[in-house]
């Protein structure tokens, strides 16, 4: 067992670990409360757009399901006549400059999650490692574009924003103690009322919160995933997932719970006889984890997001690689939360007729 699955699994209870890291734990809460409390005070500068800003992310270490909610509100705010433009620091990747997003460009480059997004949404994507040069670059690139959703970046301070959305799994905040000593990267439940700070503050005010698991873990909007009845080819190609029932599939995921991606296709009746569930944005390069795990003559399915970097390196597979897509649907009274908070800023109204899209999106938890 990997240091990262110890203490993941440390993070659920209050036990001997956890106890153990928990005074390191009370160090970290004071640092995120100090670097706040230079932020409100102005020693630490942060910087506004002149569009509104929506950060999505999470307080808990690990994927949460941030992305397939970052192309769904993509797609429905272009549906409602708005250009979004889309920023990340492109986790994973190799360097840390400036840099668009482009549909052929390697995942190496640009990370995962933001070449997913720019291919599936077609909207302006660009990474860097401070969020704020990845602002500036894609308003001065694309100047048409008039919101900016941020992936990730609750605790970028750096960076003003207008909406803050937090995104929760079925780990919900865990043992409810800080890293190391649990999952939190910040002081859960959040001072809401952004007029009411009588001290300094430990964590952003969240303004919506999205539940992306199969079963919330407390209060708040919830959301539906599921399967797509058809895997995707690199070229395109759509195969039925029922067409695949009785064959001897082999599946892999580097994603945050591989295995709830394993579960949701056995639960579609397929046979996975074998499965390799490898770190969250593994690259892929190491010949052990895929070659010797998918055989001659054998079908491999994958997530949407490992599938950026599976079919750039197999071109010729066909349709014995194949990606399955997941569908991630918010309740319908998130979108009308949200739309509700972006015209409380002033923006361009929205069409109350407008629904949610379903979103392909990759599997996060």
């Amino acid at each position: 067992m990997t240091l990262q699955n110890t203490l993941q699994k440390a993070w659920l209870r209050r036990g001997p670990l956890a106890c153990l890291l928990w005074p390191v734990g009370q160090m970290h809460a004071g640092a995120v409360v100090l670097r706040r409390w230079l932020y409100q005070q102005g020693i630490l500068k942060s910087w506004r757009a002149e569009v509104p800003v929506i950060v999505i992310g999470n307080v808990v270490a690990g994927g949460a399901g941030k992305t397939p909610l970052v192309m769904a509100l993509v797609k429905h705010l272009q549906a409602a006549g708005r250009q979004p433009g889309v920023v990340s620091r492109g986790y994973g990747r190799q360097g840390d400059g400036c840099l668009e997003v482009l549909p052929q460009l390697p995942a190496s480059l640009c990370g995962d999650e933001p070449l997913l997004i720019r291919q599936r949404t077609g909207a302006p994507v660009f990474v860097a490692r401070q969020r704020i040069d990845a602002v500036r670059a894609l308003l001065a690139a694309h100047p048409q574009t008039d919101l900016i959703i941020c992936d990730d970046g609750l605790q970028h301070h750096a960076l003003q924003r207008d909406l803050n959305i937090a995104v929760f799994d079925e780990r919900g905040i865990g043992n409810g103690w800080l890293l190391p000593a649990g999952p939190l990267r910040e002081v859960w439940p959040p001072t809401n009322n952004r007029k009411q700070r009588p001290g300094p503050q430990s964590v952003a005010p969240v303004d919506l919160l999205l539940h992306t698991g199969q079963t919330a873990a407390f209060a708040g909007f919830q959301s539906h995933r599921a399967l797509a009845d058809n895997a995707i080819a690199a070229d395109g190609t759509q195969v039925p997932l029922d067409r695949l029932k009785g064959e001897a599939l082999v599946a892999v995921a580097a994603i945050a719970s591989p295995e709830a991606f394993f579960s949701m296709l056995r639960q579609r009746g397929l046979t996975l006889v074998r499965t390799e569930a490898l770190p969250d944005h593994d690259s892929f390069d190491d010949d052990s984890n895929t070659d010797a795990l998918w055989q001659p003559g054998q079908r491999l399915l994958c997530t949407e997001k490992d599938a950026v970097k599976l079919f750039a390196r197999y071109p010729d597979a066909g349709q014995q690689l194949l990606a399955v897509p997941l569908v991630f649907t918010p309740e319908p009274g998130f979108i009308e939360a949200f739309d509700t908070r972006l015209s409380a800023l002033g923006t361009t109204s929205f069409s109350r007729t407008s629904q949610l899209p379903s979103t392909h999106g990759h599997q996060t938890s």
